[in-house]
């Protein structure tokens, strides 16, 4: 096994893996990763830093920090983000496609069996045995990232204030942002060892966390190569959809799709709400009650939350598709959707990690990290806890079996260092079981 360990800190070791351990990680992890985004990045959390140590806790939130700027989902941004940091363009590839394609194949299969025979009760009892798999996940992450990041009263304030404001306020994600790096900044000049903790003076970050990430630096030329290769990639389909089948749903469904990427800011939830009234309202893909449907198929899924999007695309072919019929009609809906959607993700990340990266070792960079990692902690907790609520008090009251279940494996992770494959895999087994016994 080709191996390379570089000497961090006294008490870290950063692993950088073969590019074939990182393909089969990535293979893995799209077919693990539950729960949406909220979960997707505790297990990308357990998995890349607690247990591989491919990348340094500070590397991980690095990366989220600037990934829940972007518009459009987060997590697979951040896959796509820590792959180009490990294997630079081909390893970004890697990492964004795999993190999304397995679920394009399990919820097309679970779309054709809902179009054909409605919901099937055995189905929904294994993915409500998942649900609590992942409230576990998610609570043992914001713990883990906490303990690291939440080193004094000030930063822990700043994580309340942020759960808080989004969770009761919907406060602007990128506005809270911006804020706390604000307060970050000034604070650190003033009162460094409150905004700076454990940082001496020009030892923001790890120097040999950072060899190799320098040397990938940005150009105009390089720049200029993502752009256009973007062009292309978008608009050689989209003028094919539109010289084949003018006037079809698939260029509308294109269009929309790229323009919900780039507009929709604050992560899967606000794409979600954008994307479910124009499917509805707008255009009528789809009716209210399969916008649900498709919804509850998502979260239960593995990949990004916002693969509800193929869902919309596989509706929209099947109830308005003439020329190829309903049945093709539904095959090149759920892959438009789909391309047109995670597409300008690559973009946003290729073109602006480098940057990212150079600002990395910087005193005040660091400085408004310092805040900006504890209010995405309290963002994470909203997305737990608003996950945690659907789970826990669904329309019949409080779960008794969906709170025990999630409790004890959150018990098995956190103390007994039982794998996420292993809680996964018996969460979704007892409630396949529950169903079965007729409980």
């Amino acid at each position: 096994m080709d191996i390379a360990t570089t000497l961090m800190s006294k008490d870290e070791v950063r692993i950088s893996p073969s590019f074939k351990e990182a393909f089969l990680f990535w293979l893995k992890l799209g077919w693990i990763s539950f729960g949406g985004p909220a979960g997707q990045i505790a297990i990308m959390h357990q998995e890349l830093v607690d247990r591989k140590k491919w990348i340094s806790n500070d590397r991980f939130l690095h990366a989220l920090n600037y990934c829940m700027l972007l518009p459009g989902p987060e997590a697979q941004q951040l896959a796509t983000y820590i792959g180009w940091l490990l294997h630079k363009t081909r390893g970004g590839i890697v990492a964004g496609v795999l993190f999304v394609l397995p679920s394009v194949f399990i919820l097309f299969g679970l779309s054709c069996v809902y179009i054909t025979f409605g919901t099937l009760p055995w189905v929904a009892a294994i993915f409500v045995g998942l649900k609590e798999a992942v409230l576990a996940i998610v609570l043992a992450a914001v713990i883990k990232i906490g303990k690291k990041s939440l080193k004094n009263n000030v930063l822990i304030a700043i994580a309340v204030l942020s759960f808080l404001a989004t969770y009761f306020l919907d406060f602007p994600f990128p506005a809270l942002i911006l804020a706390v790096g604000g307060i970050g900044i000034i604070g650190s000049q003033f009162f460094p060892s409150l905004f700076l903790p454990g940082k001496k003076s020009g030892e923001a970050t790890s120097r040999a966390d950072h060899d190799g990430q320098h040397s990938r630096t940005s150009s105009l030329a390089r720049n200029v190569i993502i752009l256009v290769a973007f062009v292309l990639l978008w608009g050689v389909p989209f003028l094919g959809l539109s010289y084949l089948l003018p006037g079809s749903t698939f260029t509308t469904e294109a269009f929309f799709f790229t323009k919900a990427a780039f507009l929709t800011f604050g992560g899967a939830y606000s794409l979600l709400g954008y994307i479910a009234q124009a499917g509805v309202e707008q255009y009528h893909w789809l009716t209210s009650l399969q916008m649900m449907d498709g919804l509850g198929l998502a979260e239960t899924t593995p990949g990004p939350l916002i693969m509800v999007v193929q869902f919309i695309g596989f509706l929209a072919g099947w109830n308005h598709s003439v020329s190829p019929g309903p049945v093709l009609g539904s095959v090149f809906g759920s892959l438009v959707a789909t391309y047109f959607t995670f597409l300008p993700s690559f973009m946003f990340i290729f073109l602006g990690a480098p940057y990212i990266e150079r600002l990395a070792g910087n005193t005040k960079m660091s400085a408004a990290l310092s805040t900006i990692t504890p209010a995405v902690v309290g963002v994470v907790l909203n997305l737990g806890v608003w996950f945690g609520t659907h789970v826990l008090f669904p329309a019949s009251g409080f779960a008794w079996f969906s709170a025990v279940l999630a409790f004890v494996a959150f018990c098995l992770m956190q103390f007994y260092k039982v794998g996420i494959i292993v809680i996964i895999a018996g969460c979704g087994g007892l409630g396949l079981l529950r169903y079965l016994l007729g409980f």
